[in-house]
């Protein structure tokens, strides 16, 4: 009876730790630019979250949000990842581009660093300038 027993809470708990979620975070913000003019319909937003710690290695996305622009600008933005993957001593930064139809029309030309500690501010901005 003991042994059914043990087994019995060894099986409870490997099923609730199974299914346990993994722990998230987000970053919410705003992707805006200043020129006066409105999106085409079709143009495609997109976010990601990047590890940038190796210069001679490409970034490693940590997140990312992509869809159809909706709306005008200031553009929302919502991503979620896993704080697991962030390590001590990285540097992260967001980065953003709106496209139409493959061509690239906005992205940030500036660096928006983040901390993921839980002390950046929110919402976040993100400036995108033209591309000629």
């Amino acid at each position: 009876m003991k042994k059914l027993f043990t087994l019995c809470c060894a099986t409870l708990l490997a099923a609730c730790s199974s299914n346990a979620p993994a722990p998230h975070a987000s970053l919410d913000g705003e992707v805006f630019y200043l020129q006066r003019s409105a999106l085409p319909p079709a143009a495609t937003l997109s976010v990601s979250l990047q590890d940038v710690s190796l210069m001679d290695a490409p970034a490693v996305t940590l997140a990312s949000q992509a869809g159809p622009v909706k709306g005008n600008v200031p553009l929302p933005f919502h991503l979620t990842y896993d704080p697991a993957q962030v390590k001590p001593g990285h540097r992260y930064a967001l980065s953003a581009r709106i496209e139409l139809d493959g061509k690239l029309l906005f992205i940030n030309t500036e660096h928006h660093g983040v901390t993921l500690d839980g002390n950046d501010p929110q919402p976040l901005r993100i400036k995108l300038d033209p591309v000629r």
